[in-house]
């Protein structure tokens, strides 16, 4: 199974990315725990709340996985959003986020640029543009200092999605709806 991250600042199109691709390959994919966990509570959020969220985030990935076929798997979010997170609004990031990142495998990375229009909802923190550009530039140099490969998608949600099937098909050299 191929786990495919897609990562990125907040309003880059991410989730719409992964239900395109998981609908384009007739597979599943991983939402975003921290949305469900946060409109329970109003959007209101402590450190604390950020470990339980990359519990929480761990162990939807894990059991959606099982549901997972035709070989992918989409991922919205993962502990390099975590990290960021915790460091950004909380200057500190759990040893326990630290850790997932180093023993949890992936087999591709999607990086959403900031190139959409930002959509204003209850639990967005970050509409202007050099504070979006700041962390896009944050999980890039992250993604730049890892192993796995990884790939900018930026331009319409249409376009997004031609350019993520390519890179898939290409990465994972796939004919026909086959793997070679």
């Amino acid at each position: 199974m191929k786990k495919i991250v897609v990562i990125g600042p907040e309003s880059t199109g991410k989730s719409t990315l992964c239900s395109q691709l998981a609908e384009h390959y007739k597979t599943c994919w991983c939402p975003e725990f921290a949305r469900e966990y946060l409109l329970e509570r109003g959007g209101k959020y402590n450190y604390g709340d950020l470990l339980n969220i990359a519990h929480g985030q761990a162990e939807l990935e894990d059991t959606m996985l099982t549901q997972a076929k035709n070989g992918f798997y989409f991922i919205d979010t993962d502990m390099y959003v975590m990290k960021v997170w915790c460091e950004v609004v909380f200057e500190n990031c759990y040893t326990w986020i630290l850790k997932q990142i180093a023993m949890r495998q992936y087999d591709l990375y999607f990086l959403c640029n900031v190139d959409l229009p930002w959509v204003k909802d209850e639990l967005r923190e970050y509409p202007d543009l050099e504070t979006r550009k700041k962390l896009f530039n944050m999980y890039k140099d992250i993604l730049i200092n890892q192993k796995t490969k990884w790939a900018e998608i930026s331009g319409t949600d249409t376009q997004r999605l031609q350019m993520a099937v390519s890179i898939i098909d290409t990465v994972f050299k796939r004919r026909e709806g086959r793997e070679t």
